[in-house]
């Protein structure tokens, strides 16, 4: 309470801004380029300070709104084919997006993880990447800063940071308008309107309107998945009262109703084994035609691909998402005569309400109806900033206070088929296909069972007890239950129609106090950056549990535990929750991190720079019960430890007016990287370190539950090391080149543990020396833009852009199967412009040659175990695993017309 007492008084005694000293300090920095003869200038505010790109001593992509414009681009994920070193991917849920710099960034599908890289839309941070993943409408530019932040931004980054400024009122009255038409009935139109209400009062509205089919389709239903229907408003009032004092007021709505996002199956689908000299052995699926048997469809592609955007979804179950995000905001601004002070106040809220058939599959396995995931959020942010000493010093300081209520609920349940496949999958485990028998109640070949010589397999085929209490025709786990004395309390079904509906209330409080000072050692030659930022978060955790899957905690209380895996893939002993006064469920940090930067300009068009970072990204909880531990579950068991970084760089940034080249070369190291790891059917979350003790390979084999490490010899986790390069070319007049080169190697250690030392994960075999996963080792990007003038009243554009990505794995466990092999994609516009360009028309296309590639993949829930190298390492026996992925949209192409006033 005190903190927020603090705060508000704050926002009361200094409720100013920076924006007109930006103003002015733009215009300055644009007379400045234009007395040097450059036209081409590229003007950013990464560093809170209107200043060209080249005089920036940071890492930092500038995109212009009619970059994004010429590229397609309507949301943050469009610039993944202008900035190289980024990559923003969707899965599940489109609120689950996850953005990725230099390779390093957070799964974006358990809101208990805070970001890697932090969004800020007009100054306001958002909770998560992927509550920034919406229309943006009309912008007016976007910076993606690369490495760790905290000095210049309300809330602190380990990664980066993507700042996006939206248009703003004018005072000169106009508009724009636009309508798009393409394929998949490709609608979107979008309008705005601004002008002077006063001499005084400036006004801004926005509204954008999007609808389009999926690309996705059920085979069961006939209906198509990935759709887009949205809507977004904005108004905006810019007060003038003085030339010392303005004020920006935004509010915004958006909303989405849509049927997103369905998984379609890897091909081929297959099992593998070894033979006695060791090669692998690869053979049809043993899994695959028990679904088929049960009724259930696995669409695979016949062509030759690795999948085909064919679904298969249970006759009820849907992926339909309702997604309501709205806000308000103040930004004031104020020249108190010779220091700029800025305060940005705003509340944000946001909620997504998603069903999903759980399984992907059109068996009913498992299923969620109403998952929910609401963010409330207030944050206040000031910032004094000025020059001293005859502006030998360029100085900052700022504070941030954040207070935020998140809400997780989750409904998972078993579905009506959930028992009897499960059954299916006993009968293969203990004898193969031979052993398997669908048209029976038990899905075993009981005569088979009889010949067995394992009491078991009879038993769970219901032709003799497992043990005292008889048995029952169904087979399987109605034997089981029969063997422990198990009633369900259902009646007949044991698990089906059982799960969880678990809530999870966490109230986050962060504040912090941030300096960003340039010192002017030589004047316009020689400047030395320091920053500093102490932050505190806590957060408390209020949870209430409620699971009426009574088998699982039944089986895990006795010898039968080992056969537990289908009835407890949903965890059904967390007990009933607990509140934030109970041990563990609250959780305080604090840290100290900064920057240093030195940099030099032996001339006016060379800038060279070394800088040290060291970043945060606050700890917390895993927001899913199966990270509790079946006895005596304890908060401690959710929580995990913050993420810290030192990074280094060195850079050089030319500027010859025609040519611009910016290069840095870079080394980040992470400690107690946070890494979420889907399993199926739940997130595990652990931090990742490495020993600097040699673990024998314990690490990457069987025996990775023994990895542990001694204390005090625990090391950096995760290393990102690599060169990035940047190019602008203006060869002619009315041509403009563009290109990006980004080598990241971003890899695991060797010799890794979990959290605190604790021994690695057995499924994170894999992890130890690999490259993160949906981290591309190289990235090339261009673009080509031509705007000729064809007479004195017409213009023209030819645009072409390109991204190519070297292979990545997009499956958090690196199993070998999630390989997505390198691909590039194009995106292509032309445009004939009236005069003044009052009108226009486009004829555009995204992913021009219809490219077809994954986001992210995972292993089918309950479909299946073993990966391509447990078992050419030995650790697995066999594998029938089936997989499933996310696919990325294919190629899109229409018409646009604009017209403005």
């Amino acid at each position: 309470m005190k903190s927020i007492w603090l705060a508000s008084v704050a926002a009361f005694v200094f409720p100013v801004a920076m924006p007109i000293a930006a103003s002015a300090q733009t215009a300055a920095t644009k007379t400045a380029a234009a007395d040097r003869g450059d036209s081409n200038e590229i003007v950013v505010t990464a560093t809170r300070r209107a200043q060209l790109l080249s005089d920036v001593p940071i890492a930092v992509s500038a995109v212009s709104a009619e970059q994004l414009q010429n590229s397609g681009g309507t949301d943050i994920r469009q610039l993944n084919q202008l900035a190289p070193s980024l990559l923003v991917s969707t899965a599940t849920n489109e609120a689950n997006g996850a953005a990725r710099i230099r390779g390093i960034g957070t799964v974006g599908e358990n809101p208990g993880l805070e970001s890697s890289v932090a969004v800020f839309i007009d100054g306001v941070y958002r909770s998560r990447t992927g509550v920034g993943l919406t229309d943006l409408g009309p912008i007016e530019s976007i910076e993606v800063l690369r490495g760790p932040q905290g000095t210049l931004f309300g809330r602190n980054a380990s990664a980066g940071l993507l700042n996006i400024t939206t248009a703003k009122p004018k005072f000169e009255f106009g508009g724009q308008g636009e309508l798009s038409y393409g394929n998949f009935n490709n609608i979107r139109a979008m309008g705005s309107l601004t002008g002077p209400l006063t001499e005084k009062i400036a006004f801004r509205i926005d509204g954008v309107y999007h609808k389009r089919d999926g690309y996705l389709k059920d085979v069961i239903s006939g209906r198509e998945l990935a759709n887009n229907d949205r809507f977004l408003l904005r108004g905006q009032l810019l007060l003038k009262p003085t030339d010392d004092l303005s004020i920006r007021l935004i509010a915004d709505y958006n909303q989405k109703n849509e049927e997103c996002c369905g998984a379609v199956y890897i091909s081929p689908t297959q099992n593998l084994s070894k033979d006695a000299s060791g090669n692998l052995i690869f053979s049809p699926n043993n899994l695959k035609p028990i679904i088929q048997s049960l009724g259930g469809v696995v669409p695979e592609a016949t062509d030759g691909s690795r999948y085909a955007r064919l679904a298969a979804i249970t006759p009820g179950r849907s992926y339909d998402q309702r997604t309501r995000d709205w806000g308000v905001s103040a930004e004031i601004n104020a020249d108190l005569g010779g220091v700029n002070l800025t305060s940005i106040t705003a509340y944000r809220e946001f909620k997504n309400t998603g069903a999903q058939d759980g399984d992907f599959n059109s068996l009913d396995i498992l299923y969620r109806t109403a998952a929910v995931r609401k963010f409330q959020t207030f944050t206040q942010e000031l910032r004094l900033q000025g020059t001293a000493f005859d502006d030998r010093l360029d100085f900052l300081v700022g504070g941030f206070f954040a207070n935020e209520k998140l809400t997780n609920t989750d409904d998972l349940k078993y579905g009506k088929d959930a028992e009897r496949f499960g059954n299916c999958l006993f009968s293969l485990a203990f004898g193969g296909p031979a052993l398997v028998n669908t048209a029976d109640t038990s899905c075993f070949n009981r005569t088979a069972a009889a010949l067995s010589p394992s009491g078991t397999v009879r038993g769970l085929a219901g032709l003799s007890p497992l043990g005292a209490g008889g048995f029952d025709p169904r087979g399987g786990y109605a034997n089981m239950a029969a063997a422990i004395g198990f009633v369900p309390p259902a009646g007949a079904n044991l698990f089906n129609g059982t799960g969880v509906n678990d809530v999870f209330l966490q109230k986050g409080t962060n504040y912090a106090f941030f300096t960003h000072n340039v010192i002017s050692l030589v004047p316009d030659k020689l400047l030395l950056t320091l920053g500093a930022r102490y932050t505190h978060d806590q957060k408390k955790l209020d949870t209430t549990f409620n699971h009426s899957n009574v088998f699982c905690a039944a089986l895990r209380a006795t010898a039968l535990v080992g056969l537990a895996g289908i009835p407890c893939a949903i965890n059904g002993t967390s007990g009933p929750g607990f509140a934030s006064s109970a041990p563990g469920a609250t959780r305080s940090e604090e840290k100290l991190t900064g920057t240093a930067v030195l940099s030099f300009k032996p001339t006016d068009e060379i800038l060279t720079y070394a800088s040290f970072s060291r970043g945060y990204k606050a700890g917390g909880y895993n927001l899913d019960t199966a990270a509790l531990a079946p006895a005596a579950p304890s908060a401690f068991d959710l929580q995990f430890s913050p993420e810290i970084v030192n990074a280094y760089e060195i850079g050089l940034k030319l500027d010859f007016r025609q040519f611009k080249l910016n290069a840095a070369l870079f080394y980040e190291s992470f400690r107690d990287f946070q890494l979420n790891l889907f399993n199926g059917t739940n997130f595990q979350v652990t931090n990742i370190e490495s020993c600097k003790d040699d673990l024998g390979g314990r690490d990457t084999d069987a025996t990775a539950g023994n990895s542990a490490c001694a204390a005090g010899r625990l090391k950096d986790g995760v290393v990102s090391k690599g060169l990035e390069l940047e190019a602008y070319i203006y060869p002619a007049r009315d041509i403009t080149v563009s290109a990006g080169l980004t080598y990241a190697k971003t890899a695991y250690r060797t010799n890794l543990t979990g959290t605190n030392g604790s021994p690695l994960g057995t499924a994170l075999f894999q992890l130890p020396g690999r490259q993160l996963s949906n981290a591309p080792e190289y990235v090339a990007t261009t673009s080509f833009a031509w705007t000729p003038q064809i007479s004195e009243k017409y213009s023209t554009l030819f645009y072409i852009d390109a991204r190519y990505q070297s292979a990545i794995n997009t499956g958090s466990d690196l199993d070998f199967e999630k390989i997505q092999p390198g691909f590039a994609l194009v995106n292509a516009r032309i445009g004939l412009y009236g005069p003044a360009r009052k009108w226009g028309i486009e004829l555009w296309a995204q992913n021009l040659f219809d490219v077809t590639y994954q986001q992210i993949a995972a292993d089918a829930p309950a479909q299946g175990s073993g990966t391509t190298r447990g078992v050419q390492n030995g650790i697995q026996a066999s594998a029938n695993q089936l997989y499933i992925t996310f696919p990325a949209e294919p190629r899109t192409y229409g018409v646009t017309v604009r017209t403005k006033f």
